[in-house]
Order: C-alpha cells, then sequence, then structure tokens
C-alpha cells in the first residue's frame, strides 16, 4: 500500500520545504547556466529548421496536464507514431528493454532513433536537452525530484496499478530511476520504483537523489 497523503503533520512543514527547494534550485540554476542554455539554443537554431523549445502534453500528478519543455532534439513534424507503437510495446514488456544488465535501451526512448538531429544525439546523451524544466519546476507543475512524467498517449496503456505513480507526488526533473541505472530499469520496475519513492519520501531522500543525479548524467547510463 503506498500513503499518498502527504498534507498533513510534519509532512506538510516538508513539502513547503520541498518548495521553497525547488524555487531555489531551479532558479539558481536557470541563472547560473544562462550562457550555456543560449550556447544550445544557438546551436539548435543553426543547425536545423524548426524551433528551439519542444513542448509536449505531460500528465503530471491528480492527472493534470501542462506544458512540458525540452530543447528540441529532433526534426521538426515528425511522426509520433514510431515512439506510439515502441512505448506499447515496453509497456506490455513485448520489447526486451531493461531485461538484465546487458540491455541497451532506455526507458521511452529509442536509440537509433531516425528523427534526432546531430547536436540532438548530443544534447541526449549528456541530457543537457532537459535543462529548460527548470522552468516547469519554476512554475510548480514539476519538482527538482519526482517520477518522469508520461505523455497522454502512455497512461492510456497503463494497467491500473501504474496509475498509482501519477496520484503519488509531483513529476520531476529527476528521481530513483534516473540514478538506478535507466538503460536497465524495465517500465514494471520503474513504476515500483516511483511508487517506493512515494512512500518512503522525505527531504533527506531528495537530497541523495540530487546528488547522485550528476554522476548518472556524466557516466551517461541509458542516456540515448
Amino acid at each position: 500500500h503506498v500513503h499518498t497523503d502527504l498534507t498533513n503533520g510534519p509532512k506538510k512543514t516538508s513539502l513547503v520545504v520541498k518548495r521553497a527547494m525547488d524555487v531555489v534550485g531551479s532558479l539558481g540554476a536557470l541563472l547560473v547556466l544562462s550562457p550555456l542554455l543560449l550556447a544550445i539554443a544557438l546551436a539548435i537554431k543553426l543547425t536545423s529548421k524548426g524551433p528551439i523549445f519542444f513542448k509536449q502534453t505531460r500528465v503530471g500528478q491528480f492527472g493534470r496536464k501542462f506544458t512540458f519543455l525540452k530543447f528540441r532534439s529532433m526534426l521538426c513534424r515528425n511522426d509520433t507514431s514510431i515512439h506510439e507503437a515502441f512505448v506499447k510495446q515496453l509497456i506490455a514488456g513485448k520489447n526486451g528493454a531493461g531485461a538484465g544488465a546487458g540491455a541497451k535501451q532506455e526507458v521511452f526512448k529509442i536509440q537509433n532513433d531516425p528523427r534526432v538531429t546531430s547536436i540532438g544525439r548530443l544534447l541526449r546523451r549528456t541530457s543537457l536537452d532537459e535543462l529548460p524544466q527548470f522552468i516547469n519546476v519554476l512554475r510548480g507543475e514539476m519538482s527538482l525530484v519526482g517520477p518522469r512524467p508520461p505523455i497522454p498517449y502512455e497512461v492510456k496503456c497503463y494497467q491500473i496499478w501504474h496509475k498509482r505513480r501519477l496520484l503519488a507526488v509531483k513529476p520531476g526533473i529527476t528521481g530513483l530511476w534516473q540514478v538506478s541505472g535507466r538503460s536497465r530499469v524495465g517500465f514494471d520496475d520503474m513504476v515500483r520504483l516511483d511508487l517506493r519513492y512515494a512512500r518512503t519520501w522525505s527531504l533527506w531522500l531528495d537530497i541523495k537523489i540530487l546528488l547522485k543525479t550528476p554522476h548518472a548524467v556524466i557516466s551517461g547510463e541509458g542516456a540515448y
């Protein structure tokens, strides 16, 4: 059983502190990284046609939809049916993702995706395409730490127990699955990690995950 009521007693105070951490952390990151953000924006604009940001509807806590931001890493007007088919097989456990230490497929990302640009490949491998999500955190739609926010067509494929991850906590930029070796974690295991995070959540757990995230990014585990 997952306890989803984090609004009483000490937990309520901790949630206020968590939100304060989100605001200070995201604002600080955007200010400190502004030269890098500008350089990435210029690189995207100069190497392929289309907008700098990729905007996508995602499902947040309690099923609330919001506009998710990333640096664009794909060609414009690409066919989403490739990813939809991949996600459907992944959730059904038919594509072998995360099926052992030798698995090379990251959850929800297709290796050698033909729609990805050359700059986009670098951004994805280094996770730099994720940086605009600090804006989502600042808006209150996401947290620094939490479950990965799904796309609506993913949620349609969920089993009932999978949907519990949408109720537990606000989605985040990083989380337990990201620091647990993304290329080795299948979908069901990712959901279990999200539910475990919700069940055992504390500010100290958030801090530990944030401290582990740089190593996960630098090592490039599961980032394609």
